[in-house]
């Protein structure tokens, strides 16, 4: 585009490619978990050479990290929300959308640069806008870390993917008198109580789907199908996300059923991960790793 001749390379590139984001959160309900955003963003934005290649001090492809780096613009003028992984478009996001790439970045920018101002001073703190390399943030790294875990998880087969999920139910204070055992087909994979003898509600049913396809409407519906007493919950875990349908299918049944995508299910282990046993903990085991806070 002509007027990108008039911007520094980074700021024409963040223009383009926040411009992007913010088009497909837009076509695709408005929230997506940021791993499918960048892969939907390289393919609609034209990225040269020099936008694909490598910074050499972290090692970040430097298309990437200027998508990181500016999108805090966008959540400080109220464009954005990010949590846990996951970016939504709000209501001035999509009413941003109808500048101009540049004109929604300098926007952007300038609310970026108010909320700096009423900041209190923090030594080392002024980054220079158009640094020949941009800071890398705790969100890159927060997310390679979760590529990471999603990859460990994916190498596991069925039977230990659930029994993750047990382990998980455990740590969040439930007991699982039932783990069903290898060679069962169909129905329900893990029954977990609030008390040992499952006197107290709720009283959970968990399925899980260990595979990369979405989960179905269909298979949501038959875990419906099997809370059959009062005080049932169901629980499906898949780590292949799920359907349109089956989070359609969710949310108007009167039967409770919570779906935990990998994503979701990552987020809750390191939530509840000081709650694990020593055991529990060997099966996917994290270290923590500490950053300066308020940095965004």
């Amino acid at each position: 585009m002509a007027t990108d001749k008039k911007l520094p390379p980074s700021r024409a590139l963040a223009a383009r490619l926040i411009h992007a984001a913010l088009s497909i959160l837009r076509d695709n309900g408005k929230e997506m978990a940021m791993r499918d955003l960048m892969a939907k963003v390289e393919k609609q934005v034209h990225l040269d050479a020099w936008a694909k290649e490598r910074y050499e001090r972290t090692g970040y492809v430097r298309w990437e990290s200027i998508l990181h780096f500016f999108s805090i613009d966008c959540v400080k003028a109220g464009y954005l929300i990010k949590k846990k992984g996951i970016w939504y478009l709000t209501p001035e996001g999509e009413e941003a959308l109808k500048l101009s790439p540049e004109k929604l970045l300098e926007g952007a920018q300038k609310a970026y640069r108010k909320w700096r101002a009423e900041q209190p001073e923090r030594p080392g703190s002024d980054v220079a806008e158009e640094a020949a390399e941009p800071v890398v943030t705790y969100e890159e790294v927060e997310q390679k870390a979760i590529e990471g875990l999603e990859k460990y998880l994916r190498a596991k087969n069925a039977y230990e993917f659930q029994d993750l999920v047990a382990a998980l139910l455990r740590a969040m204070g439930y007991y699982t008198p039932f783990v069903s055992p290898k060679g069962k087909d169909g129905g329900v994979d893990i029954v977990a109580y609030r008390d040992p003898l499952g006197t107290q509600e709720p009283r959970i049913q968990v399925q899980i789907k260990h595979r990369d396809a979405p989960t179905g409407a269909q298979d949501v519906r038959q875990l419906m199908g099997l809370l059959q007493k009062e005080g049932d919950v169901g629980i499906f875990v898949s780590s292949g996300g799920f359907s349109s349908d089956a989070k359609g299918a969710a949310r108007s049944s009167h039967i409770h059923v919570e779906l935990i995508d990998l994503n979701r299910f990552i987020g809750l282990w390191q939530e509840f991960y000081d709650k694990f046993s020593d055991e529990d903990k060997r099966l996917l085991p994290l270290r923590p790793i500490y950053f300066l806070g308020a940095t965004e």
